[in-house]
């Protein structure tokens, strides 16, 4: 039995421990992904109506947390819209489909709440079967003016964006520093970090641009 439904304070530890196992040592040595949870819930930027839980038999087995962002155009007009992460889904249920769910059910609530547009950052192979986009088909890019091929955008209203070139804004909440949390992770029950393939692929990815 799946159930999706709004995170509670019961979940918090539980989500934080499958959060660092899912991530660890496979984007950097150890992982932030589980402080990012731990610190991300008391930002004024979070958006609780969109922080959910996946249960797989009463098990907490998938969560996706919201925090605001915001697109600014060329003439300095700003637009709200939504960034997500992390996405994550314990290590013993992935590959079975329920991040697009948990996507899904969160899309249909943004909706409802108003929201127009997302943009993330992740490996398009994840994420283009859920409907985003290059973020430069939509003219959104850093403030540099780089587009960076991890980020990616949705419009969960078509024609939300109308074609105009836009800056993209993320929180504060997403800023954190990695010896924060490497610090806290030395609170939490030991494992070991190792270097492994996969961060090499990240390192990649997220110092790609298109052109």
């Amino acid at each position: 039995m799946v159930l999706i439904r709004n995170e509670e304070a019961k979940d918090y530890q539980a989500v934080e421990k499958m959060t660092r196992e899912a991530f660890y040592n496979q984007y950097i040595p150890g992982c932030v992904e589980h402080y990012l949870v731990h610190v991300m819930r008391e930002h004024a930027d979070f958006i609780p109506e969109l922080d959910f839980v996946l249960e797989v038999d009463g098990e907490v087995a998938g969560n996706i947390m919201y925090t605001r962002a915001f697109l600014k155009d060329t003439a300095g007009e700003k637009k709200e819209i939504l960034t997500f992460g992390p996405l994550c889904i314990a290590p013993q249920y992935q590959r079975r489909g329920y991040g697009k769910r948990l996507m899904q059910h969160s899309f249909e609530k943004a909706v409802s709440l108003g929201y127009d547009v997302i943009v993330i950052f992740g490996a398009p192979s994840n994420y283009v079967s859920s409907g985003f986009w290059c973020c430069k088909r939509f003219h959104i890019c850093t403030e540099n003016d780089k587009f960076p091929a991890a980020m990616l955008v949705k419009e969960l209203v078509p024609h939300a964006l109308d074609g105009r070139k836009w800056y993209y804004h993320e929180s504060p909440a997403m800023a954190i520093e990695e010896a924060d949390a490497l610090r806290y992770d030395e609170t939490l029950e030991k494992k070991e970090r190792k270097h492994q393939p996969s961060q090499e692929e990240f390192y990649i990815m997220s110092h790609s641009f298109v052109e």
